[in-house]
């Protein structure tokens, strides 16, 4: 069992003209090469979770609270959903989506704004709160492409994408 604790409930949610925020971030890391001793050629990996509620792969994402900035939600969803702690390294954008599962009185339409960024992964917890619900899978950029569950997490993935291949000119995303 986990000594970190989910934070669970809405009392602290945060919303902005009927949209509920969201914090979350793409888990990244660097796997060495092709296995053939060439260490100089990195393939960038991010890490995905399953899904509660159906089929498909997610990134960590959740509330972003009254008492934390969204830099300190992001991190948090990490620890939380996905069991990883690092760096967070840069805002990758605001992607707005509807969730039927999150209406309440505050966003009764369930309109939902996600501030992502990318988290360079320094630590891999053993145990972490959501791990009883969550497995985690490291796939290549272009695996999780193709496994995203929601579009919008696509287009930040894309964003990762051209946002890694401008500061790293050329580890490879596969």
């Amino acid at each position: 069992m986990s000594e970190l604790v989910a934070r669970t409930g809405r009392h602290q949610q945060r919303y902005e003209h009927g949209y509920r925020l969201i914090a979350g971030c793409v888990p990244f890391r660097y796997r060495n090469g092709n296995g053939c001793g060439d260490s100089s050629e990195k393939t960038v990996e991010v890490l995905m979770i399953n899904s509660t509620s159906g089929p498909g792969l997610l990134f960590p994402k959740g509330g972003w609270e009254n008492d934390e900035t969204v830099e300190e939600a992001a991190v948090r969803e990490a620890i939380e959903e996905a069991g990883v702690r690092g760096d967070l390294m840069d805002f990758l954008g605001y992607y707005e989506f509807r969730s039927k599962t999150l209406q309440d009185e505050c966003s009764p339409e369930g309109l939902c704004k996600a501030a992502m960024f990318a988290l360079f992964v320094k630590e891999e917890l053993e145990s972490w709160p959501e791990q009883s619900t969550r497995e985690r899978s490291w796939l290549a950029v272009s695996e999780a492409l193709g496994s995203c569950r929601h579009a919008w997490m696509r287009d930040a993935l894309e964003c990762f994408r051209k946002w890694h291949e401008e500061c790293n000119g050329g580890s490879r995303q596969s």
